[in-house]
């Protein structure tokens, strides 16, 4: 009996991902057929559509699990209702998923990344709660261009760099 659970369905979805991600570093979704995916993960057909109803809608699985990842990164803070401003585990995680990420942006290529770090009770200190909307718009624009340019460059900085650059991008507000 295939349950959504067992090892085979997962090691079988692990390795179709791996295909996909593989083909997206150089070709567009569009490029990418099912055989492709099931020849580069030496699977069947049948395993590929017992799992996804196209490409696209493993394109859709995989975004989704990496906003579950990053997510799941900040559950303790999403649940005390404290936002401690701590980007360096974001970093951390992009760095060691790398390709995950590379892979989310070129799917993504329009939208801002998911996540949902902006402090709010930070700004109305800052902005004293004027125009809130678009300094949330700013420092999420800003926080994915940080993160697709690192990405672009191979990560070849450290975590702990790209964090103080974001920092020191806000340093002065505080002192204002």
């Amino acid at each position: 009996m295939n349950t959504p659970n067992n090892k085979r369905r997962k090691n079988s979805q692990e390795k179709i991902e791996r295909a996909f991600v593989h083909f997206l570093q150089t070709r567009e979704i569009n490029q990418i057929s099912v055989t492709d995916i099931c020849k580069e993960a030496h699977l069947n057909r049948s395993t590929f559509y017992a799992n996804y109803l196209d490409v696209y809608d493993l394109a859709d699985k995989i975004v989704k699990k990496i906003e579950e990842d990053v997510s799941y990164l900040y559950k303790k803070e999403r649940e005390t209702k404290n936002n401690s401003n701590d980007f360096l585990k974001l970093f951390r995680h992009i760095k060691e998923n790398q390709i995950f990420y590379k892979t989310y942006f070129k799917l993504n290529q329009d939208k801002h990344f998911i996540i949902q770090r902006y402090d709010t009770n930070l700004s109305k200190i800052m902005y004293g709660d004027r125009f809130i909307d678009y300094h949330i718009e700013f420092f999420m624009a800003g926080l994915n261009a940080i993160i697709k340019k690192w990405l672009n460059n191979d990560c070849k900085e450290s975590p702990e760099e790209i964090d103080q650059i974001l920092k020191e991008e806000y340093k002065n507000k505080i002192n204002k």
